[in-house]
């Protein structure tokens, strides 16, 4: 870094990043309990749907859980919640691939996945370097 003003940009960045990757699922995730953006149960393959031992919006509010778990991580051990994010949006997007619907929502999440990654490897620079959250991953 060249100078103070420097790090502190990346640091307001990163926050920006951790801050985003930590209450979008959150707030996803609460969705899944409430259907107030989508109806979840869409985002389903028909074929999924038949291997699941409960009905469709039973499976969307387990997910919502993990997806508010993984925002919380993210908040708290940002380093490895940020590597949850992104492996639960390749996981869905390869979903949604596979089904060949909604293949817009799938590149988006590759994306948001990419992005997820980089926010993790950022906070592994900066933890070495002895800046920000206490390194307990």
């Amino acid at each position: 870094m060249r100078n103070s003003g420097d790090i502190k940009e990346i640091f307001k960045i990163h926050n920006l990043i951790k801050f985003t990757f930590g209450l979008v699922p959150i707030a996803a995730g609460a969705d899944k309990f409430l259907n107030l953006l989508t109806d979840w149960t869409q985002y389903l393959s028909t074929g999924m749907v038949d291997m699941l031992p409960f009905s469709a919006s039973t499976f969307m509010i387990i997910v919502g859980i993990v997806e508010i778990g993984a925002g919380i991580l993210v908040l708290t051990k940002t380093e490895m919640g940020s590597y949850v994010v992104a492996a639960w949006l390749v996981l869905i997007a390869l979903s949604l691939l596979l089904t060949g619907s909604h293949l817009d929502v799938a590149v988006r999440d590759i994306v948001m996945a990419i992005s997820v990654f980089s926010l993790a490897r950022i906070t592994r620079i900066i933890l070495a370097h002895g800046k920000g959250e206490k390194r307990s991953e």
